[in-house]
C-alpha cells in the first residue's frame, strides 16, 4: 500500500503578520503529519504581530520559524509544489496573484484583520483571539476532509463552504 500523500497547503493575505500566520501555524499542528502549511502575504509587513505570536503561545501553537515573507517565495520554479492556496483576507481578493505552479486548489476565507481594531491591549486581545477561534474552527473541518479522495472541484466546493459557514 502506497503511503498517504502529503499536501502543501498555502494561506495567503496581505501583510503575512497575523491572520495567514496564525493559519500556518494551527495547520501545522492540526494537519500534522499529513499536511505541511506554509504562509506568505502580497505586500509582507515584514514582521509578525506581537498579538498573534503571544495569543499561539498561549494555546500551545508552534511559533518556531513564524516570518513575514512574500508570496512570489511560493510561485516560482524552485518553490515546493502547492495543493491548495487559501486567502484568509478581504483585501487580497482583488489583487492579482501569481501563476502558481501545479494549478492548486483555491478558495478564500475572508476574515477581518484584528491587526486593524483600534482601542486598547483588552480589545485588541479579544479580536485576534476571536480571529484565532474562527480560523481553528475552519482548520479543524478542513483536516476533516477526505483529501485523497476528493477531486479538485470537489475540494474547491468543500473549501469554499467551509469558509462561508463558520
Amino acid at each position: 500500500m502506497a503511503p498517504a500523500k502529503r499536501w502543501n497547503v498555502l494561506f495567503l493575505c496581505t501583510g503575512n503578520s497575523a491572520r495567514s500566520i496564525m493559519a500556518e501555524s494551527i495547520l501545522r499542528r492540526e494537519g500534522a503529519p499529513r499536511i505541511d502549511a506554509f504562509s506568505a502575504g502580497s505586500h509582507p509587513t515584514g514582521r509578525v504581530n506581537p498579538h498573534a505570536l503571544e495569543l499561539l503561545r498561549a494555546e500551545g501553537f508552534p511559533t518556531e520559524g513564524l516570518r513575514s515573507k512574500a508570496w512570489d517565495a511560493f510561485a516560482g520554479p524552485d518553490a515546493a509544489p502547492l495543493d491548495v492556496v487559501i486567502t484568509v483576507c478581504d483585501n487580497a481578493r482583488g489583487e492579482a496573484c501569481p501563476v502558481w505552479p501545479g494549478h492548486p486548489v483555491t478558495a478564500r476565507w475572508g476574515v477581518a484583520d484584528p491587526a486593524d481594531v483600534d482601542g486598547g491591549n483588552d480589545e485588541q486581545r479579544a479580536a485576534f483571539e476571536r480571529t484565532f477561534r474562527l480560523l481553528l474552527a475552519r482548520i479543524r473541518l478542513f483536516t476533516r476532509l477526505p483529501l485523497d479522495t476528493l477531486d479538485p472541484a470537489s475540494l474547491t466546493a468543500q473549501l469554499r463552504a467551509i469558509g462561508e459557514a463558520t
